[in-house]
């Protein structure tokens, strides 16, 4: 969805039906920065469908949504920032809205309202899954780091997964490929794992983008799944559509994410509540048919 561009329900010619006989005066537009998760490039952002969410939480406005590039205009009323974001992004978030709400960020402070995901029970939920109810004996990590300006995402999840393993004694460390949070990388890394020959039982794909590529090189490997090698997607905010819905995943709950990040902002800005918050949200393991 490109600069400026947003969807509403009158433009879809539909009202909600709690909107059909009270025409909200308030019009409220959320910008979400999710440009470190998701590739300006893509279009597939689920934004016109986060209106069912605002339509449960808001009676006495009408919320629609854009999606913010970095550096660019926008008149907004508030943001939803995903991941971290550097000094310099910080400020441009700040011109923005001074209502922001952050999910997973790095922010030690009480600036702003967080949400953080606990990945820690969601992680063990799966590890233990993996190799006590299905009894795997080999796991390994297809995965992407993004590194700039001082702001990291991926290495949490990455080097939780390694020490959960080591202390189980099932870390290989040749079964963990690593390059950067894109398609095109997870496609060569798990094609250069499956070639080597010495292949895991089990890939966990470390978020939609490289589980994208990979499941390519697999296909084309004519690997089958769960058959030959079983898979598990790490589906993060899922501010993409996902293209393998009954895959197992170890999920973000993004609806509960989603209505809770317009719920607190809302708070925000027609409330005007002053206080801010951090909310501890948990993730959880789905078992799909790719295990």
């Amino acid at each position: 969805m490109g600069h400026g561009s947003r969807i509403t329900h009158h433009e879809l010619k539909y009202v909600p039906p709690k909107m059909r006989h009270v025409k909200n005066d308030r019009q409220i537009v959320i910008g979400v920065a999710d440009w470190h998760i998701v590739r300006k490039d893509r279009p597939d952002v689920r934004l016109a469908s986060l209106e069912y969410f605002s339509s449960m939480v808001a009676e006495k406005a009408d919320v629609s949504f854009t999606r913010i590039l970095y550096g660019e205009k926008y008149q907004v009323d508030g943001i939803i920032a995903f991941g971290a974001f550097s000094e310099t992004e910080m400020d441009f978030l700040r011109s923005l809205s001074y209502s922001i709400l952050f999910v997973n960020s790095d922010k030690q402070d009480y600036e702003f309202d967080q949400i953080i995901m606990d990945y820690e029970q969601g992680l063990k939920d799966m590890v233990h899954y993996l190799l006590e109810q299905k009894e795997y004996r080999s796991i390994g990590y297809i995965g992407g780091i993004y590194e700039e300006d001082g702001v990291r995402i991926g290495m949490h999840r990455l080097h939780r997964l390694q020490n959960i393993l080591q202390e189980k004694k099932y870390y290989k460390k040749e079964y963990f490929r690593v390059g950067a949070i894109s398609q095109e990388s997870g496609y060569v890394l798990t094609k250069e794992l499956l070639q080597t020959g010495d292949v895991p039982e089990v890939l966990i794909l470390g978020n939609d983008e490289v589980a994208e590529g990979a499941l390519e090189a697999i296909r084309e490997l004519k690997y089958r799944i769960p058959k030959d090698i079983a898979v598990v997607v790490y589906r993060d905010i899922e501010t993409l559509t996902t293209k393998y819905p009954t895959y197992t995943s170890l999920r973000m709950l993004p609806d509960l994410v989603w209505s809770m990040a317009i719920k607190m902002l809302l708070e925000r800005i027609l409330n005007k509540r002053k206080d801010t918050m951090k909310v501890y949200l948990p993730t959880k393991l789905e078992i799909g048919d790719s295990t």
